[in-house]
């Protein structure tokens, strides 16, 4: 299981402003070179927030691309997906997943969503580690992390980002804007997860910075 966490920010990694726009805060080209790396994974991966706010596709959109896309995860404890979003909607031409910690809404069922079930954390949320095993178990073993703040901060917190892949644009939002990660929890640094820079490329005007995990 390989899991890479994809951050899209401003400068003070901020995902949005207070409002909630997003769009766009990185360049074309970054946002390019995001859908190569979706090419290269086995599932995209966003929180229910992310999902009920951008509607997005998930998908691989680039010219002359005709390979495999990757599956579409939601982490989705309430199943709020709407039968006409995007991800619903194109669900039979897609695999999406929704991840959940009740019973299997049949509205989604009938739609072609395939939906998992897991044990919930006290916070009513689905059980992180109980995610990366079922999604193994399908085998999708190759996870890219798109969002939004709470679950890169949930994947962090819980050590199972094994790289970052972070689109830097020269932006600044502000202590108002939304944060690329949530609370880590961290009492003391040596507690904070540790990554090493391994490859830092400028993408028209933004930095595309690659980090690994430090065993």
């Amino acid at each position: 299981m390989t899991i890479t966490l994809k951050l899209a920010t401003s400068l003070d990694a901020r995902i949005a402003t207070a409002s909630g726009e997003s769009r766009w805060i990185t360049g074309a080209a970054s946002r390019e070179q995001v859908h190569r790396l979706r090419a290269a994974h086995d599932a995209v991966v966003v929180g229910i927030e992310t999902a009920l706010a951008d509607d997005p596709e998930l998908t691989v959109r680039l010219p002359g691309y005709t390979g495999r896309q990757p599956a579409r995860v939601v982490l989705d404890s309430r199943q709020r997906l709407s039968p006409g979003c995007k991800l619903v909607a194109t669900a039979r031409e897609t695999p999406t997943y929704v991840v959940t910690t009740g019973a299997p809404d049949p509205a989604l069922v009938d739609a072609g969503v395939r939906v998992i079930g897991v044990p919930a954390t006290d916070a009513a949320r689905p059980h992180l580690k109980s995610v990366v095993q079922a999604l193994a178990a399908e085998g999708l073993s190759n996870l890219f992390v798109e969002g939004g703040g709470q679950v890169a901060g949930s994947f962090l917190r819980h050590g199972l980002v094994d790289a970052i892949e972070w689109f830097r644009a020269p932006i600044v939002i502000g202590g108002e804007g939304r944060p690329a990660i949530g609370d880590l929890a961290v009492a003391a640094l040596a507690g904070a997860p540790h990554f090493r820079r391994v490859e830092v490329t400028q993408l028209g005007d933004d930095l595309w910075e690659r980090y690994a995990r430090v065993a």
